[in-house]
């Protein structure tokens, strides 16, 4: 066997083809590389860890990644110095083509900066503004399309989904739309920024978004669904983005809803003033019992 056909995810070094700025508070950007052939994406959600390097590194500076243990290369990554390994973030991939070469695409979320700013914003988000073709990166990724990298898993009773996402979230949620059989019933609440960041989502779903744009005055995510019926009588909810916005939302459809809590799919992407490197040394309170 192969160490692709053993392990469910595996390193992949790759490098930037092109960028793209799709609104105010999104960049995408294109990767390409021969270790692509073994990349296999679950699609929805699918997660990922991309490594990035420090300013003045040409590349990301990681331990030699010719190790079959996965988890033997992630020690000896965290053992490094922190100012000199790899900056490591947690992304959604947002689109696989292996067709007519192979490639994946990665949306940022450009945080707090408007197009064309990379001031006041995050090593990551820094990045991917600045990228340019050729530049070199690391991702763990997946090598089995089956992995737990996808958190979006369709309950076979369900008779609708409910979806929330604020914009770290909109890569995800755009492929679950994608993805969703046709004709399933949908209620999609997008809480984005600025009016400029609305992108009409690409489905077969019959799907109703709801755009809470903040600097429109839009209610909080909580208040705009309070409201609002559910999709239908037997719903599987999926919502992520900020940390506290999501327990919030849980809490609601749990103890307000009376939804069965294995029926809530929830993920914390980040959490206001906090880093993701601070993030992973606290508590997630998303994952509280509601």
């Amino acid at each position: 066997m192969t160490h692709a056909e053993t392990a469910p995810f595996q390193f992949f070094s790759l490098q930037v083809d092109r960028t793209r700025r799709l609104g105010p508070s999104l960049v995408r950007v294109t990767f390409t590389g021969e270790d692509l052939k073994n990349f296999a994406s679950g699609g929805r959600d699918q997660s990922l860890s991309l490594f990035l390097p420090h300013p003045g590194q040409d590349a990301p500076v990681l331990p030699p990644l010719d190790d079959p243990d996965m988890y033997a290369i992630l020690g000896a990554y965290r053992a490094m110095p922190h100012d000199e390994r790899a900056v490591m973030r947690s992304y959604t991939v947002r689109a696989q083509r292996t067709e007519p070469v192979a490639e994946i695409d990665i949306d940022f979320a450009i945080h707090g900066a408007p197009a064309g700013d990379a001031a006041g914003v995050g090593p990551a988000c820094r990045w991917a503004q600045q990228a340019s073709r050729g530049d070199r990166v690391v991702v763990l990724g997946p090598a089995v399309a089956e992995n737990t990298g996808v958190r979006f898993q369709l309950p076979e009773d369900a008779d609708s989904v409910l979806l929330w996402g604020d914009e770290t979230a909109l890569p995800a949620v755009s492929a679950i739309l994608e993805w969703l059989p046709a004709e399933t019933r949908a209620h999609v609440y997008l809480e984005v920024p600025y009016a400029g960041d609305r992108m009409e989502p690409a489905t077969e779903a019959d799907a109703t978004v709801t755009w809470l744009v903040r600097e429109e005055g839009a209610p909080s995510a909580v208040a705009a669904i309070a409201s609002a019926e559910l999709p239908g009588a037997d719903p599987y909810v999926w919502i992520a983005g900020e940390s506290g916005a999501v327990k919030a939302l849980r809490r609601h459809f749990v103890r307000e809803r009376g939804l069965d809590r294995r029926r809530v799919t929830f993920v914390g992407y980040w959490r206001k003033g906090l880093s993701e490197d601070a993030l992973r040394e606290v508590p997630d309170e998303t994952q509280e019992e509601a």
